[in-house]
């Protein structure tokens, strides 16, 4: 019978026979990663394939004007100039006036009969005064900065605007980038190619200070063909990232973004409000994803903030975490897929491996509380996919896919234990993952009652570097591993006051995670405590059932008589849950299972003697 099910009144009784049942092919993982989510994840684990294409909205809290806003100042200006009173909404004026909508190439073409008078006038909208300087007017926004850090650090190195400011220009300088500014025929047949420039933006209507600036809707109807030659490159090579941009105008880049073919990448959208009928179109047609945003600065700022986390967590695609996890299962249930999960095994081995050499994990330096912190972070991101399969494999595998694992830890502490140079909480924080896989593996042994499996498991042998073999069990238990330490895990937040910080916090990562590979569960706390206390029986193996009887029947000073042995985590203060779960082991029932596993020598009373003395060390200890 499971001991799980028998704190819960509810649970009907459990064969033995039928406690392993088999795995089922449609079980899925539910992932759910919400647009900007994932659009951070495809940027980081496609560094480079992202082009931005911007608008007018990127720039707009810095309250350089919008095309719509400098149409409808320069209907104002037209109308006062000749003797119009100042409305309240020029727009409105202008419809019922001319009996037509107020168009901004129209208005600018009448005004301006050329290049350069249209660049004056534009300067004036868009280059800050010193009052403008002194307020942070028309000075590079979050959103600007923002981009400007993603392309320092490599995740785009490409960018179409149809903006003549140059916010994005001085936000990238500031952070020591120097782009390659395409912004005219002459510029693009003189610039650095676009595969060997780091940063290459391509300004498709030009720049302000430059006469041959594109404003008309005539000179915005067809592009010229080398301008044409570089944005199919770019749609076709590189995903697309639009934002500040309707879509709604500019026929020529529209035109181009449907003669695109590309389908390798995706498109994603960020609009403040719904795309308009021509902006779906060219959403759709290219299977895009429209993302509803704040603002630029917002989603910017945002997007920056997700994959500056995601790479220095190394944190797993949701998503690949579930694909991996099906893989395990689907090759697990099969026995002539065994090669197909050791191979799996060993892959995300190695990947681990070569993630423990990367530089945020050097153990060389100063080391602070802030230091400790993020280096669990990154142990637990790099381990994820090998320690939920640990725990999968502890409630379904075989004993050859139990091996695997076991093999497979061995394999990363001699790897990650390897390099013993540098600060000593570091190079001990190195065994974080053999462990939380270890424990990951043991939680499903027990979970499914596999008390020979657990035995086997915890006898397994490590190398050690005191030249000589320790088990899972001396190296890799919550008090047997040296990266325990009370004062490490004293220093994350919430965890400044506990007995057993480490204990606590194993407990609280996997009660957040054990559903993705242990199922539905009646009581995980009640697994967690067995987890410590079968532990603590196993330890008194080496004594025989008499040794344990007598030690117990000896009289001692103030209280009873008992072996000393290390208290493992939680059950040292979880009394009544304890009590409840040491009772149940020495009950006649689950002694005998445990015995006919082969613990305490096969002997019932042995191991209702070593829970006894488990009892009695427990009740000792000072903070009761």
């Amino acid at each position: 019978m499971a001991l799980i099910a028998r704190f819960t009144a509810a649970a009907p009784p459990t064969n033995r026979a039928n406690r392993r049942h088999p795995i089922h092919k449609d079980l899925n993982v539910s992932t759910l990663a919400d647009p900007a989510t994932k659009i951070a994840f495809s940027i980081h684990e496609n560094k480079g394939v992202f082009a931005l294409l911007l608008g007018s909205g990127l720039s707009r809290s810095a309250e350089i004007p919008t095309g719509w806003e400098i149409t409808s100042d320069l209907v104002r200006r037209i109308a006062v100039a000749q003797g119009v009173e100042e409305q309240s909404d020029w727009h409105k004026w202008y419809h019922e006036t001319y009996k037509q909508e107020p168009d901004y190439s129209q208005i600018l073409g009448e005004i301006a009969s050329t290049p350069d008078e249209r660049r004056s006038i534009l300067h004036g909208y868009i280059e800050p005064s010193a009052s403008d300087r002194e307020e942070g007017r028309k000075t590079p926004t979050a959103a600007h900065k923002a981009i400007a850090q993603l392309v320092r650090d490599g995740f785009i190195r490409v960018i179409i605007t149809t903006n003549f400011d140059r916010l994005l220009e001085n936000a990238l300088r500031e952070v020591g980038v120097e782009p390659t500014i395409v912004s005219s025929s002459d510029a693009l047949r003189g610039a650095e190619p676009l595969a060997h420039t780091g940063c290459y933006i391509l300004k498709i209507h030009g720049d302000y200070k430059d006469a041959r600036i594109l404003n008309t809707e005539e000179e915005l109807s067809a592009y010229p063909a080398e301008y044409n030659a570089v944005l199919d490159r770019i749609l076709d090579d590189y995903g697309l990232i639009v934002c500040g941009w309707s879509g709604e105008w500019d026929h020529a880049l529209r035109s181009a973004i449907l003669r695109a073919p590309n389908r390798r990448y995706p498109l994603f959208w960020a609009s403040r409000g719904e795309l308009g009928p021509n902006g779906r179109e060219l959403c759709n047609s290219r299977k895009g994803m429209e993302i509803k945003i704040e603002s630029a600065d917002a989603f910017f700022t945002t997007l920056a903030d997700q994959i500056t986390t995601i790479r220095e967590t190394q944190r797993q695609n949701p998503a690949e975490t579930a694909l991996l996890l099906e893989r395990a299962k689907r090759y697990m249930s099969r026995t002539e897929y065994r090669i197909k999960f050791s191979d799996l095994v060993d892959q995300e081995v190695w990947k681990v491996i070569d993630r423990s050499n990367d530089e945020d994990f050097s153990c060389q330096g100063a080391v602070s509380s802030e230091t400790v912190m993020q280096r669990i972070r990154l142990h637990e991101s790099a381990g994820e996919g090998l320690v939920k399969i640990s725990g999968l494999t502890g409630v379904w595998g075989d004993e050859e896919q139990i091996r695997t694992i076991a093999n497979a830890i061995k394999t990363l502490w001699a790897a990650l234990q390897a390099d013993r140079n540098g600060m000593v909480v570091l190079l001990n924080l190195r065994g974080y993952i053999p462990a939380l896989m270890s424990h990951a593996c043991i939680l499903g042994l027990i979970k499914n009652s596999r008390w020979k499996e657990l035995r086997s498991f915890w006898k397994n042998e490590l190398p050690c570097d005191r030249h000589h073999t320790e088990t899972f069990l001396d190296d890799l238990s919550p008090l047997g591993w040296r990266g325990s330490d009370k004062a490490i895990w004293s220093l994350l937040p919430g965890l400044e006051n506990r007995h057993t910080p480490f204990s606590d916090h194993i407990y609280e990562l996997f009660d957040s995670s054990h559903r993705t590979f242990l199922g539905s569960l009646p009581d995980f706390a009640t697994l967690h405590l067995l987890s410590e206390v079968l532990p603590a029986i196993f330890a008194l193996e080496h004594y025989s059932v008499k040794e344990l009887e007598e030690e117990l029947a000896k009289p001692q000073g103030f209280g009873q008589s008992y072996i000393r042995l290390p208290v493992w985590g939680r059950m040292g203060w979880s009394r009544w849950p304890t009590d409840r779960v040491l009772t149940q082991i020495e009950s006649v029932a689950f002694s005998t299972e445990l015995a006919e596993a082969g613990f305490i020598g096969g002997s019932p009373d042995g191991v209702r003697f070593a829970a006894q003395n488990v009892r009695r060390a427990i009740g000792r200890l000072h903070w009761y």
